[in-house]
């Protein structure tokens, strides 16, 4: 389904991810982990082009990122991707924030959104709040109302940066809910995350990154069960955020 290849990604003189190589396949929930400003954001990123590269290719559901003639707003809408501070309207009510994205991108007719838009508002349990404003809800809410918008847009994959990252602890689990349901129902997906406990949960595979690059690309059983077999700068890693 997402295929990175060798890709690299300079700001300026400084190189940010160095030769990146991965795949994701179908149904697969794939975790993306490591310290900060190891390159985890930027490269989640670049898999629907909001970060261009300079080097290799990005390949989704056999249509390459990077290639000229590409259409990036077609394969964004087939990308959902659900950021660190929610990015609603906050002038647009809940409603209009599901449904603008369908009717200008794809095209759908206004009841055609609003009938999506209130079933995916329905799975994420927040009907009832459907005419409020992003400033009335809690921070869980409205994380949970964009996860609902990006599944409007029918994704054939979805990717989190650090969903759960700018939130109260309290509001972490409602987040975490709706994405462990949504991995549960076969949604490929790729999480940018410190959940180490969703990690353990639902993820098939954890990239471990660092300084740009891909250090680990293992199953969830290796990375967590086989600390010994890792990367010192893995080990490390795990030996701080797992005896806590």
């Amino acid at each position: 389904m997402i295929d990175i290849k060798n890709v690299s990604k300079w700001y300026g003189s400084f190189q940010v991810l160095t030769d990146c190589t991965t795949r994701i396949q179908k149904g697969e929930v794939v975790v993306v982990c490591g310290p900060s400003g190891s390159g985890k954001s930027t490269l989640i990123k670049t898999v629907n082009a909001l970060e261009p590269i300079q080097k290799g290719d990005i390949v989704i559901d056999g249509q390459s990122v990077t290639a000229a003639g590409t259409n990036l707003p077609k394969l964004r809408a087939r990308v959902g991707m659900v950021f660190q501070h929610f990015e609603l309207f906050p002038h647009l009510s809940v409603t209009e924030n599901l449904t603008l994205a369908q009717i200008k991108v794809l095209g759908r007719s206004k009841d055609d959104a609003l009938t999506r838009g209130l079933k995916m508002l329905d799975r994420v349990g927040l009907s009832a709040h459907k005419d409020k404003f992003p400033g009335q809800l809690s921070g869980g809410q409205q994380q949970r109302v964009a996860i609902a918008r990006a599944l409007s847009m029918d994704p054939i994959v979805m990717l989190f940066d650090e969903p759960t990252s700018a939130l109260d602890p309290e509001m972490v689990g409602e987040v975490l809910d709706v994405m462990v349901q949504l991995a549960n129902e076969g949604m490929t997906m790729m999480c940018v995350t410190h959940e180490m406990g969703f990690a353990k949960k639902v993820s098939h595979r954890v990239i471990f990154m660092d300084a740009g690059k891909i250090v680990e690309d293992c199953s969830k059983d290796d990375f967590f069960g086989k600390p010994d077999e890792r990367s010192p700068r893995a080990k490390d890693f795990l030996s701080k955020i797992l005896q806590h």
